[in-house]
């Protein structure tokens, strides 16, 4: 113990931090059975604080249940009842008809006994009259259900798909299957989607992809071949078992170990006949495991072992129920189910399957199915971090790091809130998460190892080695310095100092166009989610090329590149970046322009904008349909480095060519242009990847505008805007580029009506919309016609072709 106790005083906050957050990520890389037991019933707890949804009403139930008992009598039904329910159904639109009732045995007919013992006992009297054997067996037709049943299959308009599930071994069948009825079943089950299904091993003969997905059952149980046979296809119904025995996921698609088979689910057989049965692929990736089934473009997450997360709706009835009495009386008005998928099924008490769900401990099977199939047809997937672990690491090692940084700058007290507050916040985001996004994040891992074991850890050392030292150093400091800097000093045993350095770096501002429109049109709420998809799609975009990001002032963005690490194509990186925010701005456009709102989802157009302006079940109004963006690019002379005050410091940037990098941006609007850039970042030599000089101009597209003055500066500067990478450039802008370039050579040798007559050719091939309040040639018209009257110079005098900008 003494040993323990030597060896623990001998570490320091950061090696115990680095110890226990290294610690708790092995026990998740490894996992522990009692806390992945515990994560589980964090997920149910997740369902549960997040309360009933509303489905989309595109799957539903006929149910069999105790009304249905009472009005057409005990189950089982005669097979012919069963036709009835298919026809009706196929008659009221139904696409897919998805039966969670098996059919084994043949249905029992007391007139079939009979007239089969008539056919026997003629037989043996040696009669042979031709009438009365057609007689018989026209009669024998009609009273064979089954053939009733299996002709309402195969002339449904709606795709009839049958259940199957699997005998584990013989024992719990009961006796063992020949092979020549083994393989019938297997042949029968054929009709399932496995057949079609394409998928990729990855190349290593070490790597099983389908390890964890394998079955190797001692036979399917499968309905009569008179019915699977017309069928549209068959599936499993099989859950997987859990050591809790709760369903909360549902395998897609299994490998049978010994015939090399791929078998898939009873729902995603239901989904892909729904959705007219596209290619239908089992997507694998290199030492993972499955990683999802496309299905045509929709692509359904699982984990690696082919399983679907359920994100269930509720507890029992919160998929749609229609009694199937009532369908059999007529009772269920027309088109209820048309282009539904109706999953029929059992209700009625002992004669259903009770599945234990995070929702219910009794609820029927069919709604498990029903939940299913409205996740993958509706897309509403549970995003479970398993997939891709980086967060569920990330997450410990963040609040790790928050404990970490906690504890050493508080008092005992103050610790102990503060971390209760960071765990009941931890929990609080994992909740929200879940119920506003369907994220998955561990919470069990996190919470015991990155706070709770941390937090005991560092306790118990401040107690024992640092709690004099800390409480001297906070007496000492804490009265003139902030707890931040008290750290620094701490670690460091050095003071920051304010102050930066200056370096040639490339600014960059952006700007919403006319954004205080958006304010009066949109709530807050709505505000807040347009520029958080927004700012989040372009800050990815700048990251990508290594700039940094200084702040954002409400919708504009203000970013540097060239700093702290030194980037020696900073200029065209610049650019890069640019041309790809236009572009992802432009697929943004696309995106909100033909965004719906979901069956049942909440007004938005709280404001009541008249139709022209929000159109009925659009989520956004046309001005979001619209929007543009503004981007100012200058490289020079940059100081960067910490500044503020010496209470609170930021890494930014200051100096002329980000005043004028700014002024560029909001001068742009002046010329119905986007993106400007100036001829300093074209221009600036700098020692590309191969190690020659090279420049950004030689790798972009770009017109130049005009040689201007911006307010505030007193020397001109040539800005440019930037359109597309070399190359390309559209035939339509290159045909722009010819004539507005060739109407330039004639402005700036102040000849007007010849530069008129290019601009007035090259406005037919402008690039911004034509809704756009102006445009470069439309600008360089008027100021034309303005020269014509009133040149810049007088007559003789030679023009420098500046131009002074009289506006911010």
């Amino acid at each position: 113990m003494k040993k323990f106790f030597k060896c623990f005083l001998s570490f320091n906050p950061v090696s115990i931090s680095t110890f226990v957050i290294l610690f708790t990520c092995i026990m998740l890389g490894y996992g522990i059975e009692i806390f992945n037991l515990f994560e589980l019933k964090t997920y149910d707890q997740r369902l549960k604080w997040r309360g009933t949804r509303p489905s989309s009403g595109n799957v539903v139930a006929a149910v069999i249940d105790e009304k249905s008992l009472d009005k057409e009598g005990m189950w089982p039904w005669p097979r012919w009842k069963m036709a009835d329910i298919v026809n009706r159904l196929s008659d009221d639109g139904a696409k897919v008809i998805g039966m969670d009732v098996f059919f084994t045995e043949p249905d029992k007919s007391i007139n079939l006994e009979i007239i089969d013992q008539l056919q026997k006992r003629l037989s043996e009297l040696n009669i042979t009259d031709k009438g009365i054997s057609e007689y018989l067996e026209e009669k024998k037709q009609l009273s064979d259900s089954d053939a009733v049943f299996a002709e309402a299959i195969k002339n449904s308009k709606a795709k009839v798909v049958m259940p199957y599930f699997w005998h584990g071994s013989k024992e719990s069948l009961g006796y063992e299957i020949d092979k020549e009825e083994l393989e019938k079943r297997f042949k029968l089950i054929g009709n399932s989607v496995y057949s079609m299904m394409d998928y990729d091993v990855a190349l290593n003969d070490e790597y099983d992809p389908f390890e964890g997905a394998y079955i190797n059952p001692h036979a399917p149980e499968v309905n009569l071949e008179v019915l699977t046979e017309p069928s549209a296809g068959s599936g499993y119904i099989d859950p997987p078992l859990t050591d809790d025995g709760i369903i909360r996921r549902m395998p897609l698609a299994v490998k049978h170990k010994e015939r090399e088979d791929v078998y898939t689910a009873f729902s995603l057989q239901c989904a892909w006949h729904y959705l007219d049965c596209p290619p239908l692929i089992l997507q694998i990736t290199k030492y993972y495991g499955i990683d999802g089934v496309r299905i045509g473009r929709l692509f359904v997450p699982t984990d690696e072992k082919g399983g679907l997360l359920i994100n269930y709706y509720g507890p029992g009835g919160s998929i749609p129920h229609y009694s199937v009495t009532d369908i059999l009386q007529g009772k269920i008005e027309k088109g209820t189910f048309k282009d539904k998928i109706v999953i029929v099924g059992s209700t009625a008490q002992g004669a259903h399957d009770l599945r234990n769900t995070p929702f219910d401990s009794g609820q029927p099977g069919l709604e498990v199915h029903a939940a299913v199939l409205e996740n993958i047809i509706s897309h509403d997937f549970i995003a479970k971090t398993i997939n891709v672990p980086e967060y569920d690491y990330l997450a410990i090692i963040i609040l790790g790091l928050i404990i970490a940084l906690i504890l050493p700058r508080t008092g005992a007290i103050t610790g102990l809130v503060a971390t209760v507050g960071v765990m009941i916040g931890y929990i609080y985001l994992c909740m929200w998460l879940f119920s506003e996004f369907g994220i998955w994040v561990n919470m069990v891992y996190p919470v015991f190892g990155a706070i709770l074991l941390l937090y005991s850890s560092l306790t118990a050392y401040r107690y024992l080695v640092e709690e004099k030292s800390k409480r001297f150093l906070h007496s000492t400091f804490s009265s003139y310095l902030s707890p931040e800097l008290i750290y620094e000093m701490v670690t460091s045993k050095t003071m920051p100092e304010l102050g930066g350095e200056a370096r040639i770096m490339t600014a960059y501002f952006t700007d919403i166009q006319n954004f205080s429109v958006f304010s009066e049109k949109l709530t807050a709420p709505q505000l807040v989610e347009l520029l958080n998809e927004l700012l989040s799609s372009m800050t990815e975009i700048l990251l990508e090329q290594k700039a940094t990001l200084d702040k954002y002032e409400g919708d504009a963005i203000i970013a540097f590149l060239g700093a702290p690490v030194h980037i020696p194509d900073h200029p065209l990186r610049a650019c890069r970046t640019a041309v790809n925010m236009q572009a992802e701005l432009n697929e943004l456009r696309k995106k909100w322009s033909t965004e719906k709102l979901q069956p049942g989802a909440p007004l938005r157009n709280i404001k009541g904008l008249p139709p022209n302006e929000w159109a009925p079940g659009d989520k956004w109004p046309k001005v979001v349909h619209d929007i543009m963006m503004r981007i100012g690019i200058n490289s020079g002379e940059i100081v960067v480095g910490n500044m503020g005050s010496k209470m609170r410091m930021n890494y930014t940037m200051m100096g002329d060519a980000v005043n004028l990098a700014a002024r560029i941006e909001a001068g742009a609007k002046q010329y119905g242009i986007y993106t400007a850039v100036s001829e300093y970042t074209l221009n600036l030599e700098y020692i590309n990847e191969t190690g020659e000089k090279d420049r950004a101009i030689n790798h972009v597209e770009a017109r130049f505008i005009d040689n201007i003055i911006v307010v505030g500066r007193s020397n001109p500067v040539k800005i440019y805007e930037l359109c597309a990478m070399k190359g390309a450039l559209t035939e339509h802008e290159k045909e722009l580029f010819n004539l507005f370039n060739q109407g330039m050579k004639y402005y700036l040798n102040m000849r007007w009506k010849a530069a008129i007559e290019c601009f007035a050719e090259s406005l037919k091939f402008e690039r911004i919309p034509a809704e756009a309040k102006t445009n470069p040639s439309e600008v360089y018209i008027k100021r034309c016609e303005e020269y014509l009257n009133n040149p810049p110079v007088a007559l003789g005098e030679k023009w420098d072709g500046v131009y002074r900008l009289t506006e911010k």
